[in-house]
């Protein structure tokens, strides 16, 4: 088999089973109902404004419809570890068996300053779980140095089973954080986080609903594909062909495609079928 050959297999393969991330705004569980299929893993966020009553209450939802449901526990919206004892009750009782642990946005922390300290205070918890994912960081964090993102991710590696990149649009950058995450020897799987088929006018909604959080930082810190969304939808295919070398070595151990949706499951799923 040839190199293109291989690459064009992977591609298919990891097409077939992604993540897409939603947010748990009106009307988002009418969408995946509607739209995807139970074989799609669904990725609930949560936001400070919204606080995670909301990501829980969905995520209970659709995991009872039968999808498997990654609600995003941030650390710095649990209170402290009866509220974190009471969370993880509810999930297992609502069939979650995978979590997504992000710091989280929250300006003042409850009991857990980020997802290192949640991940030590879950102890035995964990163990409840057959998937915890930590966060990995392609570009520059805004706020955190990279070698302190790294760090973050030694300390989280031995408490997770899986690593979610933040959304990136350099096919460039993806492959060289992944090889350098291999090269200083953190072999969890990594699920490579795109943006799905979004427009401009859906993605500032969005974010303005959503307040400080991820999808903000990307508006105020991409310009330049702010402009190209102005004028036209945002598709994926460039992104993927850019990272098709990297997606078909098995060194690199992708898992798969974590899709930042902004609650356009429509488009997106099309996109991908």
């Amino acid at each position: 088999m040839d190199a293109r050959t291989r690459e064009a297999a992977a591609l298919v393969e990891l097409l077939r089973r992604p993540r897409f991330e939603i947010i748990p705004l009106d009307g988002i569980e009418e969408q995946v109902l509607a739209h995807l299929g139970t074989e799609v893993k669904v990725t609930v966020t949560a936001s400070p404004r919204k606080g995670l009553e909301a990501t829980l209450e969905l995520s209970e939802r659709l995991a009872r419809a039968g999808y498997p449901v990654v609600p995003h526990l941030s650390a710095r919206l649990v209170r402290d570890h009866a509220h974190l004892e009471e969370i993880v009750a509810r999930l297992l009782e609502a069939g979650v068996r995978e979590l997504f642990v992000p710091a989280g946005d929250a300006p003042e922390p409850g009991e857990f300053a980020g997802a290192v300290e949640l991940l030590h205070a879950m102890g035995p918890l964990r163990a409840r779980f057959d998937e915890i994912g930590i966060t990995g960081y392609p570009e520059t964090h805004h706020l955190i140095s990279d070698e302190e993102t790294i760090q973050a991710m030694f300390a989280k590696a031995p408490m997770a089973t899986c690593i979610i990149s933040q959304i990136c649009f350099d096919a460039g950058v993806i492959a060289a954080w992944i090889a350098e995450v291999r090269r200083r020897g953190i072999a969890l799987p990594v699920w490579v986080g795109m943006p799905g088929t979004v427009d401009h006018a859906k993605l500032v909604r969005i974010s303005m609903k959503i307040g400080l959080g991820e999808s903000a930082r990307f508006l105020r810190h991409h310009s330049n594909w702010m402009s190209r969304l102005i004028t036209r939808q945002f598709k994926p295919d460039p992104l993927l062909r850019g990272l098709a070398p990297t997606l078909a070595d098995p060194a690199t151990n992708i898992a798969g495609f974590h899709l930042y949706t902004f609650n356009e499951v429509e488009r997106t799923e099309r996109w991908r079928r």
